[in-house]
Order: structure tokens, then C-alpha cells, then sequence
């Protein structure tokens, strides 16, 4: 199992600074399409008309979208198909390294943007998340393009994991030749609902990806989510939260170095604090849950998402105790 933000398994804290869901949702352009879903009947097995309705927003056609149980399970299934060794860009999201463990594939988990470029020849997957989880950073234009070039010419995949630049307050570098991973869930604020998608750049590993799927991977409720995301009223919605989210964001991060905590501030919802490595069980007490990046090989870091005045106070109260 990886570690992630959101439940452990512990009561319910009043404020949730662990999870990356959009806090001011959940959408209700997409909650009415949930409603409305037909539940007591299977859909239509190969999802043709959801993958053209997704295919149609990105330009594509849909012979090269891959429907999937939330990212993670996209994740899985792109390494138990391609095989490795995989790539990583550290400090990132934990379920490349976890699908590397699940297949018993190489897992090449480098710090710095110049290895993983030389590393992409020896790779068969590579995963880059635009921005990064926890981190936050935006590769650039010229490493995302270059990244993608040095795979096509190895024969490597190269997989943009695309989960949080909905919610990134600046434009996003994506490379066309490379594979698309979205996840609208969190954008949305609709974790609950497992599903996502793959743009991939041909029609061919496309096609390997959806056989390699077991039989109705999602259910009519994620199908009537993902075919009302990419309508224009659910997105007129999102791009209606960003100015309320990145001001949040930046109260936080104000707050925390007003502290003296050190404070590494993401393009996206969330950001790093050096708050020591006490510092989420303390918190947790008081009822509020962070995201602890021990995992990640940061030990006295956490994450922490944009959350509502009220949330932000709580925090600014508790870490005045804490002194």
C-alpha cells in the first residue's frame, strides 16, 4: 500500500489540510450528473461514446483514449503491460513506485531533472506529474519536450501525470508525443468517485491498454462523471474556484512562515512546510490532519492544501500552542 492524504483510519478531524481535493467543492454541475446516472444497468462495455465526448476536448481521436478506474489503477495497469524498469522523478506520487513494486519491475528512482532525462534510454515507463505531488513544482516547456523526444527515440513511455494542472494557477507544459493521465476527481472535489482517463499519442498502445483492462472497469455513475466534466459548465465551475483557491493557498503559506516555518509554495492548491516531524501527530490530536512526507525520504516535512478561513485559523491556533 502507498501512503496517502485523506482517511486514516482514525476519527474524522475537523479540518483536512491532508487532503488535494478542491475545498470549495464538490461541483454540482457533476453531483446532478451523478444523480441522474442509471445505476441499475451496466454501461456500454467499450465506452465509445464517453471516449468520443473526451476524445473531442483534446483533439484527439478516440481510438486513443483509455477510460480507468482513477489514476492509480492506470498507473498499475501502464506498468504491468509496458513491464520496466520505471522511472521516477523523486520527490513524487507513490503509486509509480508502488506499480513498479506490484510487477516486479525496476524501480529508477533518481532527484534530479538531468538524471532522469539520461535515464529515460534505459527506461520502458516514465512518469512525470505536471505539477509534481508534493512538491508542486512546473517542469518547463523545454524539459517536458525534451523528455518526450529522448523517449520516442528510446521507445520508452513517457506518461504526464496531468491530475493537478486543472487546479494550477499557471499554463501547464504538455508534449503532445507523450501520454496523458487525467484524474478530474480531485479538481472537482469529488474523491469519492474513482475514475479517470488516458490520452494516449497513438491509437496502438491504446488499444493494448484498454485489452489489457478487466470487463467494465468503471460503473455508470464514473461514466456520466467523466462524460459531465468535460462539459462546458463544469469547467466554467472549476475555473471559477481557482482565484479563491490560490488566494488560500497563499494565506497558508503566508501563515506558516509568519511561524518561521520554511515553506516551499506549489503552481497548483497545495504546499511543502518543514514543520518537524512531530508535527502531524500533534496536529492530529487537535483535529487537524496534514499529509506527513516521511515516506518520501522528508521526514520533517508535510503537505498541506488550501483550505477555507476557518481551517486556516484553527491551524494558526494550534501552532501558537505548539510554540
Amino acid at each position: 500500500m502507498t501512503f496517502h492524504g485523506g482517511p486514516d483510519g482514525g476519527p474524522e478531524p475537523r479540518y483536512d489540510f491532508s487532503t488535494n481535493a478542491n475545498a470549495l467543492g464538490p461541483n454540482p454541475v457533476l453531483l446532478s450528473a451523478l444523480r441522474l446516472a442509471d445505476l441499475s444497468r451496466y454501461p456500454e462495455p467499450s465506452y465509445a461514446e464517453l471516449r468520443a465526448a473526451l476524445a473531442a476536448g483534446h483533439g484527439v481521436r478516440a481510438e486513443q483514449v483509455v477510460v480507468g478506474a482513477g489514476a492509480s489503477e492506470l498507473i498499475h495497469r501502464l506498468v504491468r503491460l509496458r513491464g520496466g524498469p520505471v522511472l521516477t522523478l523523486e520527490p513524487t506520487f507513490g503509486e509509480y513506485g508502488h506499480a513498479a513494486r506490484a510487477a516486479g519491475v525496476r524501480h529508477l528512482a533518481v532527484r534530479s531533472p538531468g538524471e532522469f532525462l539520461e535515464l529515460l534510454k534505459g527506461a520502458a515507463v516514465a512518469f512525470l506529474a505536471q505539477p509534481n505531488n508534493p512538491t508542486g513544482e512546473l517542469h518547463g516547456r523545454a524539459f517536458v519536450r525534451e523528455a518526450a523526444l529522448r523517449a520516442e527515440r528510446a521507445g520508452a513511455w513517457l506518461v504526464q501525470d496531468l491530475a493537478y494542472a486543472p487546479l494550477s494557477e499557471r499554463p501547464v507544459p504538455v508534449a503532445a508525443r507523450a501520454f496523458r493521465l487525467f484524474a478530474p476527481n480531485k479538481a472537482h472535489g469529488l474523491t469519492g468517485v474513482r475514475a479517470g482517463y488516458l490520452v494516449a499519442p497513438a491509437a496502438e498502445p491504446a488499444a493494448l491498454l484498454a485489452e489489457a483492462a478487466p470487463s467494465w472497469v468503471i460503473g455508470a455513475a464514473e461514466v456520466a462523471f467523466l462524460r459531465a466534466q468535460a462539459g462546458a459548465e463544469a469547467r466554467t465551475w472549476l475555473r471559477g474556484t481557482l482565484p479563491t483557491l490560490v488566494a488560500w493557498r497563499r494565506r497558508l503559506a503566508a501563515l506558516l512562515r509568519e511561524r518561521g516555518y520554511e515553506v516551499r509554495e506549489s503552481a497548483a492548491n497545495f504546499v511543502m512546510a518543514r514543520l518537524g516531524d512531530d508535527a502531524a501527530a500533534f496536529l492530529h490530536a487537535r483535529g487537524l490532519r496534514v499529509r506527513p512526507l516521511f515516506d518520501k525520504g522528508l521526514p520533517d516535512w508535510a503537505r498541506l492544501s488550501a483550505q477555507p478561513p476557518a481551517a486556516l485559523a484553527a491551524l494558526a491556533a494550534a501552532l501558537e500552542e505548539r510554540g
